[in-house]
């Protein structure tokens, strides 16, 4: 089709070629090579198998130059009568391979050009075909490109000899790393060991009934996290201001009572605490929207214009609407909505390749209990959230119901599920004046 509109398809045959011969000259250069393009940028088939048999013998740790490279082709059923002349082609016309990230370069930006005018042809028929309204198409196209500025592909199978790199690529650098866990800390080591901190495409759900934290135990995990990692937190608040988040965070951070600030009659100490609190919060990215009537398409969409993005809050998820949709609700269609809601978080978890960490209201169901402990079915609305969530942890604390309780500001974070390790219970001290948690001593095992 290109051919007869007179189009050119966008490749470098020389780049291509300049790419192989590289590697066969200089293996050292593989490492870097494959870390800058894959087999499927490469357009000329021939090209592209060649790539293909030299990235498993890399995997595999073996030896490459002309020679075993032909023997692994004949292996993988990709020799053919001109394989050996071609190949030592590609190493006499290569002038050089010191300059083999640059050709590299070349074949991925012409992969990248394949992929936008592929990409762009989806759109317009999608668009002429009119299947659907505007915004769902718009929302469509939108995903399509950020998954091409991503790097990432768009959809279709996926051979596991390229997952199993990246899977091992992994593993060598969590096992390099000095952090105990792969995942981005949360500032509270007992949850951290538990669900190995937040990973890269978690829905991590925390759920209790009102009164409990939840939104401070969330905001001690976005500034623990925009702290210590450098990275943009993206706060979505559908329940309280920028300004009500921000005056929480510097009584956490100072260590302020909240109730004193805002009144303002701070004691010298405590003006000096804020003052540090106010340098410590300005110094991180963390990102306040307070639009109470944000969809997850909307959260979506200004997530992927941030560059650095570490970690998606959002509070709470019984207040979210389902895009294009109003707040009035049947019981039944509103089962539905949040049901719809949760599965679009866990798809922008995936999609963004950060973790979400969304609040969620528990129904009135455990306060019937003698033990009001919350079990998964608590969940307000629950519909697929239990089945969408990598990870929930429960809030709950016995002063809040048993006033004569020995500690009523002792809470219990109870991990119901964890897809990446057990289940339990863990033990830390609710500090409201700070609106904070630390940990506690205490140890429980799980009953």
């Amino acid at each position: 089709m290109d051919e007869l509109l007179g189009r050119h398809v966008p490749y470098s045959a020389q780049a291509e070629q300049a790419v192989l011969g590289s590697m066969l000259i200089d293996p050292s250069c593989v490492a870097d090579v494959i870390g800058r393009v894959k087999a499927e940028d490469f357009y000329v088939q021939a090209n592209r198998e060649i790539f293909e048999t030299v990235y498993a013998m890399f995997s595999y740790g073996q030896t490459i130059d002309a020679v075993t490279v032909l023997d692994q082709m004949r292996v993988r059923g990709v020799w053919k009568e001109n394989s050996q002349q071609y190949l030592f082609e590609l190493m006499e016309i290569t002038p050089t391979a010191a300059n083999v990230l640059e050709y590299a370069a070349i074949v991925r930006d012409r992969a990248l050009l394949r992929a936008l005018a592929s990409v762009g042809e989806e759109i317009t028929n999608m668009v002429y075909a009119g299947s659907g309204q505007a915004d769902s198409m718009l929302e469509a196209a939108e995903r399509k490109i950020y998954a091409l500025s991503r790097d990432r592909d768009t959809g279709g199978l996926t051979p596991v000899a390229s997952v199993v790199q990246r899977v091992f690529e992994a593993i060598s650098e969590a096992a390099s790393s000095e952090s105990s866990i792969p995942g981005l800390a949360t500032g509270l080591p007992d949850l951290d060991r538990a669900i190995l901190g937040l990973n890269p495409g978690d829905f991590a759900l925390i759920a209790a009934r009102p009164g409990m934290g939840k939104t401070s135990i969330a905001l001690n995990i976005a500034r623990n996290i925009g702290k210590s990692s450098g990275k943009t937190v993206a706060i979505f608040s559908l329940e309280m201001s920028r300004e009500q988040l921000v005056t929480r965070l510097l009584s956490a951070e100072g260590l302020v009572d909240g109730k004193k600030l805002q009144t303002g009659r701070l004691s010298e100490e405590e003006w000096r605490r804020i003052g540090s609190a106010v340098n410590v919060l300005s110094a991180t990215d963390i990102r306040i929207d307070d639009n109470a009537s944000l969809t997850v398409a909307d959260m979506n969409a200004q997530c992927r214009r941030l560059k650095n993005l570490g970690l998606v809050v959002i509070d709470y998820l019984q207040l979210m609407q389902s895009a294009g949709s109003g707040n009035s609700w049947s019981n039944e269609s509103r089962v539905q909505a949040v049901s719809d809601i949760s599965r679009m978080m866990k798809i922008m978890a995936k999609e963004l390749g950060v973790p979400v960490l969304c609040l969620s209201q528990l129904s009135r169901a455990n306060t019937q209990r003698q033990d009001k402990r919350p079990q998964l079915s608590d969940l307000r609305e629950s519909g697929a959230i239990e089945q969408d969530a990598d990870v929930v942890v429960a809030l709950h604390r016995e002063g809040y119901y048993n006033p004569e309780y020995e500690n009523p500001n002792e809470v219990e974070l109870i991990v119901l599920k964890n897809r990446r390790g057990e289940t339990g219970k863990l033990y830390m001290m609710w500090l409201p004046e700070y609106t904070s948690f630390v940990p506690l001593d205490k140890r429980h095992e799980d009953g």
